[in-house]
């Protein structure tokens, strides 16, 4: 598809202040909301729709990168990203628009020490568990990856899904919550239904 002329200076406009703002990034798509980038291991050649937020709060001691992307990481409009403890991309990951992952969470629902529904919730103790993306993994519009989840190498993830659990590597999960609905099989070269 052919761009106009206003798209192509903007497109330019953006590559220049990539340059600025994050070196190392391929393009930056402009505008961006970065909150605490010291805490960011932006990668190399990373690309970004319109209108992210990538956000970093440190659980864990103040000078430790807690939100780190591999090389060639593509994510596209209105991805949401926030880190306390460790958030990791692995190489040629591609995310579509208005995903949000988390390593983070208002409150503890899950452990033996559980956050009371009598507090407000932005008033309860943030927990934290580690995300861990690894290579070529594909995630699908407006999935949520939340707290605690490791995405396997080569893995899929459907369109929609909310990833409460881990999703094992070369494999398509999808739902709410996300389960794996498909397995490649490299001896037939083909994906499987599960």
């Amino acid at each position: 598809m052919k761009k106009s002329l206003s798209e192509l200076v903007y497109l330019a406009w953006c590559k220049i202040r990539t340059l600025f703002v994050v070196p190392s990034a391929r393009l930056i798509r402009f505008p961006v909301d970065i909150r605490r980038k010291r805490f960011i291991d932006f990668g190399k050649k990373l690309t970004t729709g319109y209108h992210c937020r990538l956000e970093c709060y440190p659980l864990f001691g103040e000078g430790k990168v807690v939100l780190r992307f591999g090389e060639n990481v593509q994510i596209n409009d209105f991805v949401h990203i926030a880190a306390a403890q460790d958030v990791e991309i692995g190489n040629n990951v591609l995310i579509a628009s208005k995903v949000f992952i988390s390593d983070i969470c208002h409150g503890n629902y899950s452990e033996e020490t559980q956050s009371s529904p009598d507090e407000h919730p932005k008033d309860r103790a943030l927990s934290a568990k580690p995300v861990v993306i690894h290579d070529d993994v594909w995630i699908g519009e407006m999935v949520s990856v939340l707290p605690g989840v490791e995405i396997g190498k080569g893995a899929v993830i459907g369109a929609g899904s909310v990833v409460t659990k881990s999703v094992p590597e070369y494999c398509v999960a999808a739902g709410n919550p996300a389960r794996v609905i498909k397995r490649f099989d490299a001896e037939s070269g083909m994906w499987k239904k599960v």
